[in-house]
């Protein structure tokens, strides 16, 4: 089945009533039929009807064989961090999501995991620093905020000569443009409040993998039936509706921040854009290779910190919003909101200040969005 009707029929099974959507089981405990007899759900922790089908529908679009769907992408994060254990040695881009980064050196550095930061756009920066007890080698591609790339073959190739797993952050793209599973990953996760939802009412995340049967996904299973960290009947009943128009609403934003990229080059107060559809981006090719869509997020800079505020104030139809992937379009600040508790080291390695902004480019006309950026750009540069 091709994505546009997988997103639209998922795995959706249809009851005697034949309605077309999956019904909303708000029970938090079921009915046994008799000692030892069960339908197959008992406690609305463990198994829920409309998460499992979501789920079901998750794993379809991934590529993989199980997946689960959680209560925020930074709880499919913790998951993975938890696959861990006192001496595992972690590998982690140095452009990525404030989150995770705080997550990684504020909670499980205590608990004596050595995590590193290194540029992972060079595969052979990833193997020198394998270790025997490298454990996960995370990969975010396209990153966050400045669009570095990363090779998922050539990474996954030396994660399992190393025996780590590789980790995939698809959220800038979805499964709709890349499907890190088919590319050599163990793990894909997804911030889903981002373009899975696509309309800012949900707060969820998930994780996939290739193999139901796997031992990783038994431990993961563990994890998830011991912690909790599952997405509520309603949550999940929201995200299957927003499935449906994933990939309707993922190729117009990728075409509209295609035609924004390339119009921003040509203001004279803007000095950079980054944007992984621009055919002289660094990664361009390598992007192309393993993906069939670029998203709709772009970085750019502009020349001095001061119109990077003001721009803010000026906006009308554009939203200065923390997240993205949704039908508005969204402006943020990462020096300040994303990306504000990022060690210096690294964001001086990766080249994020304070001149730079993040779009998160949605569903309105591109002409209104052109118009709008442009009024708040030259007020800005006005005043600055």
């Amino acid at each position: 089945m091709k994505d546009f009707s997988a997103e639209v029929h998922g795995c959706h099974h249809y009851d005697a009533t034949g309605a077309l959507t999956t019904p909303v089981y708000l029970s938090a405990t079921f009915r046994h039929p008799a000692f030892r007899r069960s339908t197959g759900y008992d406690y609305g922790r463990m198994a829920n009807p409309t998460r499992s089908a979501l789920e079901e529908a998750i794993a379809l679009l991934e590529g993989g064989g199980r997946a689960w769907a959680l209560s925020s992408g930074m709880a499919a994060i913790n998951l993975v961090f938890a696959l861990c254990k006192a001496g595992d040695h972690v590998l982690l881009p140095e452009d990525l999501y404030g989150g995770t980064v705080r997550l990684a050196n504020d909670i499980y550095r205590r608990y004596g995991i050595d995590f590193e930061y290194i540029d992972m756009r060079d595969t052979a920066h990833i193997r020198a620093k394998m270790r025997r007890e490298t454990k996960i080698v995370f990969v975010e591609t396209p990153s966050n905020p400045m669009m570095f790339v990363t090779d998922i073959r050539a990474a996954a190739e030396v994660a399992h000569a190393y025996g780590a797993l590789l980790v995939a952050d698809n959220t800038f793209l979805s499964p709709h443009f890349q499907k890190p599973l088919h590319l050599g990953a163990d793990i894909v996760l997804e911030s889903g409040t981002k373009y899975l939802c696509g309309h800012n009412d949900v707060i969820c995340g998930f994780l996939a993998v290739k193999d139901a049967d796997s031992d990783l996904a038994r431990e993961i299973e563990l994890l998830v039936k011991s912690e909790g960290p599952n997405l509520s009947p309603m949550d999940s009943w929201l995200m299957l509706r927003s499935l449906k128009t994933l990939g309707v609403r993922v190729e117009r934003q990728a075409e509209s921040a295609l035609t924004i990229a390339q119009w921003l080059r040509t203001l004279p107060m803007v000095t950079d854009v980054y944007y992984v559809g621009l055919p002289d981006h660094p990664q361009h090719a390598l992007h192309q290779s393993q993906s069939t869509g670029c998203g709709g997020m772009i970085s750019f800079k502009v020349k001095t910190p001061a119109i990077a505020q003001n721009v803010l104030a000026h906006l009308r139809l554009i939203a200065f919003a923390e997240s993205l992937g949704g039908v508005e379009s969204l402006l943020t600040y990462p020096i300040v909101q994303t990306h504000a508790e990022m060690p210096k080291d690294l964001i001086e390695r990766t080249g994020l200040d304070d001149r730079l902004l993040r779009l998160s480019v949605g569903l309105e006309d591109v002409e209104d969005l052109k118009e709008d950026l442009e009024q708040a750009l030259k007020k800005a540069t006005q005043e600055g």
